[in-house]
């Protein structure tokens, strides 16, 4: 009877440790990617088999309520910036000299005719706060042993996505892959991480790819250039009067 108990005991250890253990990979990972205040200046590379195109963006975060993205480039596009202040969002045009605010409906969509949506670029989902992790398997990513995380949506959580997967490095907490699926689980969008260095004094990686399913050809690529986390931002600078302003 002894055995029986310790044996049922040592079972529900090992899968309440299994749970925590998914649960605290994905926060550790979302946190040492986000930071707290932080500043980038990333390049955007939108590929398709005929064509090319090339933007630059500076971003500035605060937690996860807070961001804001500027476009440097291309000139027909400077000055466009994104806003996200909690559950609200933003978008300034300087060419019709415009604020919008978006529905949460254009989470889902396109970003600047990219791969990207809405929600990557503001960041409004968060894994360790939406989703429900659990792990399914170890697998090697570019040489690098990963654990292989299964997320599903929260009953309450308004996200985009009805379940990711990723492979997060073991090492650096870094999501080397990600697979994004629609709510029926169709794959839509596969992430991919390379170009792993020190960025802003943390071990990072710097170019993500992402690649539609049913697009063969078609991927946007995300490069960080600069990446600071002790950025000198507050709450109050993420204002929809500051839209106009940032540079």
């Amino acid at each position: 009877m002894k055995k029986l108990q310790l044996l049922s005991l040592l079972m529900f250890m090992t899968i309440g440790g299994y749970a925590q253990s998914a649960s605290s990979i994905i926060s550790k990972a979302d946190d040492k990617m986000r930071g707290q205040k932080n500043y980038t200046e990333n390049t955007i590379q939108i590929i398709r088999p005929s064509w090319k195109r090339e933007m630059k963006m500076k971003s500035w975060s605060y937690g996860t309520e807070y961001s804001l993205s500027y476009l440097t480039a291309p000139a027909k596009d400077k000055g466009t910036v994104f806003l996200k202040r909690n559950r609200e969002l933003w978008n300034w045009l300087p060419s019709i000299e415009r604020t919008i605010k978006m529905p949460p409906s254009m989470l889902s969509q396109s970003w600047m005719g990219s791969d990207l949506t809405n929600d990557d670029l503001v960041k409004e989902t968060s894994n360790k706060d939406d989703f429900t992790s659990k792990i399914i398997g170890t697998e090697v990513i570019n040489g690098r042993k990963c654990w292989k995380i299964d997320m599903t949506p929260k009953p309450e959580a308004a996200v985009v996505w009805g379940k990711i997967i990723s492979w997060v490095d073991q090492k650096d907490y870094i999501y080397l892959k990600s697979e994004y699926y629609d709510e029926d689980e169709y794959l839509v969008n596969t992430m991919t991480a390379t170009d792993v260095k020190t960025l802003g004094g943390r071990v990072l990686a710097s170019k993500m790819t992402i690649e539609p399913a049913d697009e063969p050809g078609n991927k946007t690529v995300m490069i960080i250039n600069k990446i600071d986390f002790n950025a000198n931002v507050s709450p109050s600078f993420f204002t929809v009067q500051n839209m106009k302003r940032v540079r």
